[in-house]
């Protein structure tokens, strides 16, 4: 099914042109659950990966036969969608006990290769924005779920690029990891809905003008709203019942405009997405630069869990608009890394030059 997200509330380059200047799009995927063949992009789904080569394994000297089983994850995300709503049954919740982090896999050596765990799979002619080495149209996405790998101690992100046209016959069944080292690593199979829609640049990395013809901006729409608050509805001694006021509240709510926010709701979409600018929402920016010819690198593929901003709806596709609070579009994949978003950089000059992470 197609999402669509809405037309943003303000032609942000009408209030400030010099925004032109700082524009990309960006392919926001909308992942939702699903059961995608390998012939088509998807989180998590089967790959088009050939028979005759080999899969991808971790080789780093970590504990991995300790962790939460991927049956059991798979089974409780199960289990808590069957019973949205209702309450659990005795074997439902029996279940659900018996499942702990313990040491699953105790034959499984900290030196021995474990298989990389299938993140995503992306087709060039569904997603405009990947980019990727030339002649090469499909992207495979594939992570350690142990969160111990290098000074920052988080997942292994290996990307494959290679030819779909290539692939001769798909190897089946594919290979995964038992276990995980937190269930937030493990995501749930997604078919996507990639749809292109512009950005603009994050708020602290404008030209201090800019900047502060933004924030000048959003104080006038404080003062605006303060300035509203004395026209309200009566107090309630003014209504025959608590209901009628109740009505006369949510009427009086209806009427006055959104909020609108540039970080929120004029510059960077969230949700899972392919290019498009970072956002630096919990740290001050940094910079991700190659580290091969230190050219700096623009997000590749951005893994967040939330599909729209808790601070405003507007980037809620618009088919999803009645079904905004439910799980299965707020946090489709069931993924969270780092404080709730990934982004993996590649460099403009050589995608094959190695790729970079961070985090926010």
């Amino acid at each position: 099914m197609t999402r669509t997200t809405p037309p943003r509330p303000l032609d942000v380059e009408a209030a400030f042109p010099d925004l032109a200047a700082h524009r990309r799009t960006t392919t926001r995927l909308h992942p939702r659950h699903g059961s995608p063949g390998a012939q088509e992009s998807s989180v998590a789904g089967p790959l088009l990966w050939p028979a005759d080569e080999p899969w991808p394994v971790c080789t780093a000297i970590h504990p991995k036969g300790t962790g939460h089983r991927l049956s059991d994850v798979r089974l409780r995300r199960r289990i808590e969608e069957d019973a949205r709503g209702r309450e659990r049954t005795e074997d439902e919740r029996r279940l659900l006990d018996g499942m702990k982090r313990g040491n699953h896999v105790p034959h499984l050596r900290d030196d021995d290769p474990l298989p990389m765990l299938a993140v995503a799979q992306l087709y060039a002619r569904e997603v405009p924005d990947l980019v990727g080495p030339e002649g090469h149209d499909l992207l495979q996405v594939f992570w350690c779920p142990f969160e111990v790998h290098g000074a920052d101690r988080t997942i292994d992100v290996v990307l494959k690029w290679r030819r779909s046209a290539d692939v001769g016959a798909v190897l089946t069944p594919q290979p995964e990891p038992p276990v995980a080292g937190r269930a937030e690593c493990v995501p749930t199979m997604c078919g996507v809905h990639p749809e292109q829609v512009l950005e603009h640049e994050y708020l602290g990395l404008l030209d201090e003008e800019l900047q502060e013809e933004i924030s000048e901006w959003e104080e006038g729409l404080l003062d605006e709203e303060e300035e509203g608050e004395d026209g309200g509805p009566s107090s309630p001694e003014s209504y025959a019942t608590y209901e009628e006021y109740a009505a006369a509240m949510a009427a009086a709510r209806a009427e006055e405009p959104e909020e609108i926010d540039y970080m929120s709701d004029l510059s960077i979409a969230p949700g899972w997405k392919v290019g498009g600018f970072a956002s630096w929402h919990l740290t001050d920016p940094t910079p991700v630069d190659c580290g091969v010819c230190e050219a700096a690198m623009p997000p590749l593929l951005t893994v967040n869990k939330w599909e729209f901003n808790g601070s405003s709806r507007s980037w809620l596709p618009v088919e999803d608009q009645d079904a905004g609070n439910d799980p299965r579009v707020i946090d489709p994949a069931d993924v969270y890394l780092g404080r709730g978003l990934m982004r993996v950089h590649t460099c403009p000059t050589d995608p094959a030059h190695p790729h970079r992470l961070s985090f926010q």
